[in-house]
């Protein structure tokens, strides 16, 4: 009789969970298509939100920069991310405890704290803020949490499968790309996954080191929120979309290559 109590309790935990997460999200999504101006009563099904977002240059360009930044800084970041996991695999116990050390920083650190000391460090260069400013705080965000997702998948290699790449005749490079790189793809591609959330997404960091302009989708919500505006909920229903569309795109596609294997052996 308890362990059936314990049973109901959890599930109604868990139904209750769910519906405080996802609860607002359904909602932006339904007044996303309310006919009205109204954030409240939903009046009839439209689509003049949405017109009205496509519409708008300003908001247009935000989603644009919005994509640009978070896949240039998904591809660099990830680039970078697992050539420094890789060289830290092979380095001295405190070379790369060290490193291991400051690549924690960034993720520890509170963004404001991050994205302050980034607007000073860029105005103390007389660096102009703007795309490019904004690219490199989000690859400087982004990569230590790619190289926190390959550094466990290069800790369970053997070690002597580069070496032995290197024996049977491949070059450095080939063994880099035809032996490690494979096996640690899964870490890669959750590392590329983290980076692109992160980067879509963000905003204190953001809003210290954009320019006139250059603006996300993050700060421009943050810019119309202060009042109402029904476009905001077709804008965050298109992000839901996008972030859900990559999750699911990413988390088939290994899916679909293991039932591809499965029926070829």
């Amino acid at each position: 009789m308890e362990k059936k109590k314990i049973r109901l309790f959890s599930k109604l935990l868990l139904g209750l969970t769910a519906i405080f997460f996802y609860a607002p999200i359904l909602y932006i999504i339904l007044f996303s298509f309310n006919s009205s101006r109204s954030l409240t009563k939903f009046e009839g099904f439209s689509l003049r939100w949405y017109e009205k977002m496509f519409s708008d240059s300003t908001m247009m360009e935000a989603v644009a920069y919005t994509v640009i930044i978070a896949v240039l800084a998904t591809i660099i970041s990830t680039i970078v991310g697992t050539l420094t996991a890789i060289g830290l695999s092979k380095s001295r116990k405190l070379m790369r405890g060290i490193v291991e050390q400051v690549n924690n920083l960034p993720i520890m650190n509170p963004e404001i704290v991050t994205g302050i000391g980034l607007l000073m460090f860029f105005s103390a260069l007389g660096v102009k803020k703007g795309f490019l400013t904004l690219l490199l705080a989000h690859v400087m965000f982004c990569i230590p949490y790619v190289i926190l997702s390959v550094t466990p998948k290069l800790r369970s290699l053997d070690p002597n499968l580069a070496d032995a790449a290197l024996d049977l005749g491949a070059t450095p490079m080939q063994a880099l790309w035809k032996v490690i790189v494979p096996q640690i793809r899964p870490g890669i591609i959750s590392g590329a996954l983290i980076a692109f959330t992160m980067s879509f997404d963000d905003f204190v960091i953001s809003y210290f080191v954009t320019g006139n302009g250059v603006n996300n989708i993050s700060i421009l919500v943050y810019t119309m929120s202060k009042r109402v505006n029904p476009s905001i909920n077709a804008l965050s229903t298109l992000v839901i979309i996008i972030i859900t569309v990559t999750l699911f795109i990413v988390n088939i596609i290994p899916i679909l290559k293991e039932k591809k294997g499965r029926k070829t052996t």
